[in-house]
């Protein structure tokens, strides 16, 4: 079969020696730190990870900076709220239909403490996996009684719960959302005080970031005063393009105050790792994709020591 070249030329980490073969996985990272390399926050930082615009390194980014905090020695759980199921993927997670999932936390209230399972590849990553059973999620919640606070219910009681039991207290929540805002994404966005977003730098970036701001501002006003954007990730780039330079200029002019500094390129191993049940981090922690998402965890952790320092 020919090779794709059009593909060679828009991926920059194929001009850099390969670390492993291509279609391999280089072996999981090891991080035996008994003590976090990172800043703790001042108490449990929940995270969404949101755009209701498809294909913008959503689901990669939630897992990546999950498993990369988690790697620095933080305690953290990803919750996978999307039915596709694809962060439960990249972690290696069981998530067929049959398995205890959030599907049973949102809709029959079961305890979080009995869905989660731990990552295999990654210490101190925990994930609450999502099944096919929340496609039909969204119609069973409507009839529900508090049916957009399920879910902060749930992590409410489940921290209790450990803080009671002696458990070491959990640093980050991090919550992965279909690219809707049904009411999947508005329990996401009722329990958490933080919203992600990753921005592509391609033409259409900002389509659609309007309506997602809106709809954010329409949860501060009705059923989570505290939600606010806190983090903006830009994804996809490519530096040899000028395309890109202007999507990441025009996002930084904007949201100078959210943007991260580092930026996440087009790359081949991010694309490959879930195919391995990893992230790019576990996967092939010396490419360039993953030293990016490295980069942006450990942002994410200091400024959010900054704001415990402001307060």
């Amino acid at each position: 079969m020919p090779l794709d070249t059009h593909q060679v030329e828009d991926d920059p980490e194929m001009t850099e020696p390969l670390t492993a073969p291509l279609g391999a996985a280089a072996p999981p990272v090891e991080v035996g730190s008994a003590e976090p390399t990172l800043p703790r926050p001042a108490q449990p930082r929940v995270i969404t990870v949101s755009n209701q615009k498809g294909g913008v390194g959503k689901t990669t980014t939630a897992v990546n900076i999950a498993a990369a905090l988690a790697q620095h020695g933080l305690q953290v759980l990803l919750i996978d709220t999307d039915p596709q199921g694809n962060a439960s993927t990249a972690l290696n997670i069981d998530h067929r239909a049959e398995v205890p999932s959030i599907y049973d936390v949102l809709v029959d209230g079961t305890p979080i403490s009995e869905v989660m399972q731990p990552c295999p590849d990654v210490d101190n990553l925990w994930c609450v996996p999502a099944t096919i059973d929340l496609a039909g999620a969204e119609i069973e919640l409507v009839s529900l009684v508090a049916r957009e606070s399920r879910m902060k219910k749930a992590l409410d009681v489940w921290m209790r719960e450990r803080e009671a039991a002696g458990e070491p207290r959990i640093d980050y929540v991090i919550i992965d959302c279909p690219p809707s805002l049904g009411l999947l994404t508005v329990n996401a966005f009722v329990a958490a005080r933080e919203v992600l977003i990753p921005i592509q730098c391609e033409y259409y970036a900002l389509e659609g970031l309007s309506q997602l701001l809106n709809n954010i501002q329409l949860i501060q006003t009705h059923l989570n005063q505290d939600l606010h954007v806190s983090t903006i990730l830009l994804t996809m780039y490519d530096a040899r393009t000028r395309l890109s330079a202007q999507v990441a200029e025009e996002v930084r002019e904007h949201f100078s105050q959210q943007v991260l500094a580092a930026t996440v390129p087009r790359s081949v191993r991010v694309s490959e790792a879930p195919s391995h049940g990893q992230t790019v981090i576990t996967y092939d922690p010396h490419s360039t994709g993953a030293q990016r998402y490295q980069d942006a965890a450990v942002e994410i952790a200091h400024r959010g020591a900054e704001m415990k320092d402001e307060a």
